[in-house]
């Protein structure tokens, strides 16, 4: 998960930033600090983090494993929290890390690096990256910015800020590569949260019929808002889950593929695929879609990493990892079999109300053995 507020256009104190769609949301510092800083503020959730065996081994493992970039370098940590990654930077041999965090957690970093004596090496700034200033130019940009479904949280606008403003042309991002995949999945979950919202439903009918008859008032003019709200939230938002490999029961595809050196906080604001899979399990149950990310540590072509380290958050039997993966369900499921395509179209963008927050449609068609196209289904989520 993310530490970081959004970069690009906006500033950790306010500002307006682009929805994608031609309009502005304007980005309140105090708003934005109570819905997403203050959590990465507490030792708590960073334990959280620094438990995720996954997590750390591939950020240790790219560290010490391409002390060449290191060695003798200066480092920028953007969103250090804990100061971990600041830490490493300094055990590899970097001459000056700088290490940015945007909440009081600063104050445990700056302990912390004092504790493992590296003070001489490492610089925690308290502040936002957006607002901060280096005395120099750095050679390593190091970052977990990492949201769920990978974008969620917007923090990666801030890395590519700090890219843009302090990056030597020769300098290396780690990670320097992320990909986003979607496949489709089994999973009892969608029954599930279907018998919730119709037993909300027909709690709802009661306490309708129970109004009118005791007090007096019909009620019923509600029905179909509350419907769509109790819908919204029992059915169409994605769900946090560590889905077991065989719960994946079609080829995973890729829906976005990110050059971390490169990209542009434009690039990222919406991301629209049209992607297909093949069904691989006989005679089974479609009932929604799984997003996951990875991110690998490559280097830069002029200067590749002598051992490239990759970090998964796919379906695992043992390595999962906190972000899980998003599960998209859809209602109701529908039977499928190997050999079955399904295409889909995904667009996700961010919310109007909440640059942190996304907006997912989803349409798919599956093509059955015959060859014929069953009729297009559409979907809407929201990965809150």
């Amino acid at each position: 998960m993310s530490r970081r507020a959004n970069g690009g256009t906006t500033t950790a104190g306010g500002g307006s930033t682009s929805t994608g769609n031609g309009t502005a949301t304007t980005v309140d510092k105090g708003v934005d600090f109570a819905n997403y800083f203050c959590t990465y503020a507490f030792l708590y959730h960073q334990k959280e983090m620094l438990s995720d065996r996954v997590r750390m081994d591939a950020y240790y493992n790219s560290v010490f494993s391409n002390k060449h970039h290191f060695v003798g370098k200066t480092v920028l940590d953007v969103g250090t929290g804990s100061g971990i990654l600041a830490i490493w930077s300094a055990q590899a041999g970097a001459k000056k890390v700088y290490a940015v965090e945007a909440t009081k957690m600063a104050e445990h970093a700056r302990e912390l690096v004092k504790a493992n004596n590296l003070q001489d090496v490492v610089e925690v700034i308290e502040g936002s990256i957006e607002d901060i200033t280096l005395p120099e130019k750095v050679d390593v940009i190091i970052s977990e910015w990492m949201g769920y479904f990978l974008l969620r949280e917007s923090m990666f606008d801030s890395v590519i800020c700090a890219r843009d403003r302090w990056l030597k042309p020769t300098g290396v991002m780690y990670p320097s590569h992320a990909r986003m995949w979607l496949a489709p999945i089994r999973s009892g979950l969608a029954d599930h949260k279907m018998s919730d919202y119709e037993g909300c439903m027909d709690d709802w009918h009661g306490f309708v019929t129970e109004t009118k008859s005791y007090y007096g008032v019909d009620m019923s003019v509600l029905t179909k808002p509350f419907s769509e709200e109790q819908k919204k939230y029992y059915l169409q938002n994605s769900l946090w889950n560590n889905l077991h490999p065989n719960q994946v029961v079609g080829t995973p595809a890729i829906l976005k593929e990110i050059d971390c050196l490169t990209v542009t906080v434009e690039d990222i604001l919406k991301v629209e695929a049209t992607v297909s899979s093949t069904i691989i399990k006989e005679d089974t149950r479609l009932c929604g879609f799984g997003g996951w990310f990875d991110v690998h540590f490559k280097g830069r072509n002029e200067n590749p990493a002598e051992c490239e380290v990759e970090l998964t958050t796919a379906p695992s039997v043992d390595d999962g990892t906190h972000w899980g993966q998003q599960v998209f369900l859809l209602h109701p499921p529908v039977r499928v079999t190997e050999g079955n395509e399904i295409l889909v179209n995904f667009s996700m963008s961010r919310s109007e109300e909440n640059h942190r927050l996304m907006n997912v449609d989803l349409a798919y068609e599956i093509k059955v053995s015959s060859g014929k196209m069953l009729p297009p289904v559409r979907n809407k989520f929201y990965i809150e």
